[in-house]
């Protein structure tokens, strides 16, 4: 029996990162047991057993043993069981507009891993125009409930913790799409919103670099650790160390780096 939280996890993730910015922000790094999964291989048969077959990550598996999934439930878990002051807003009126905000993060995460793994250029501007519509609708919302930031509330919080790793995420748009946000005011508080996340100093466990090398496998087209055609090593390898890789070529639509390329192979 564990004896405290254990969280099964890829380092990389970003519904992972949500729960070490909670942890983080409270100065509890430690009080959680992260125990990192290779997802470029088989399932261990005795972490499957604990989820009854499902293999989405994070897991978080309790001191007395209960297993419980999805990122946003174990991070309201951990948000009400680990010391420190709540991420969660106590006011029911302010906690019930962080959660209509957070309920814009799917749609939003869907859209960039969507927009990241076409390979289409003809689609290019549909997921484009998709994409920014839905940053217009947070705007939009950031204007109707806290116009003048940069948080929700007075300081980062719930609905900051569940976003920013999805905002350093879409760094690989950046780099394989050119994605940018418009000027405009239509886009103007999202971007100071979006700023202060991801310059909180609770929020750096990843960097720019380690995203796009990790996750070009994704820019062709090949999420979860899946090969792509031609290659013997994914991207999200842990050897060689994504540090010791040259920078992935940023075309996706006609280049296909090989693992040699890549730096993948040992």
């Amino acid at each position: 029996m564990p004896n405290k939280h254990i969280v099964y996890h890829i380092p990389v993730c970003p519904f992972s990162q949500r729960l070490e910015i909670l942890l983080a922000l409270r100065g509890q790094e430690d009080a959680v047991d992260f125990r990192v999964v290779d997802i470029t291989k088989p399932r261990d048969p005795e972490l499957l057993a604990k989820t009854r077959g499902t293999t989405a990550l994070p897991v978080l598996e309790t001191a007395e043993g209960t297993i419980l999934k999805e990122s946003l439930v174990i991070l309201r878990y951990l948000d009400e069981v680990v010391k420190g002051p709540s991420l969660r807003r106590s006011d029911p009126v302010e906690h019930a507009i962080e959660s209509m905000l957070i309920a814009q993060e799917g749609p939003f995460t869907m859209a960039g891993y969507l927009f990241v793994m076409n390979r289409d250029p003809d689609q290019r501007d549909s997921h484009l125009e998709k994409f920014l519509g839905l940053y217009r609708t947070m705007n939009d919302f950031l204007m109707a409930h806290s116009p003048e930031g940069p948080f929700l509330f007075e300081s980062f919080g719930l609905a900051e913790a569940v976003f920013t790793p999805m905002f350093k995420r879409f760094w690989f748009l950046e780099y394989y799409e050119d994605f940018a946000l418009p000027d405009g005011p239509e886009y103007a508080r999202v971007r100071q919103w979006k700023a202060a996340c991801m310059a909180h100093d609770a929020t750096d466990q990843v960097s720019k670099e380690e995203i796009v090398k990790l996750y070009y496998d994704y820019a062709l087209g090949a999420g979860n650790g899946a090969l792509v055609e031609g290659r013997q090593v994914s991207s999200f390898a842990f050897n060689p160390p994504w540090q010791a890789r040259p920078w992935p070529p940023k075309d996706k639509y006609t280049t296909s780096a090989s693992d040699a390329e890549l730096g993948l192979l040992p």
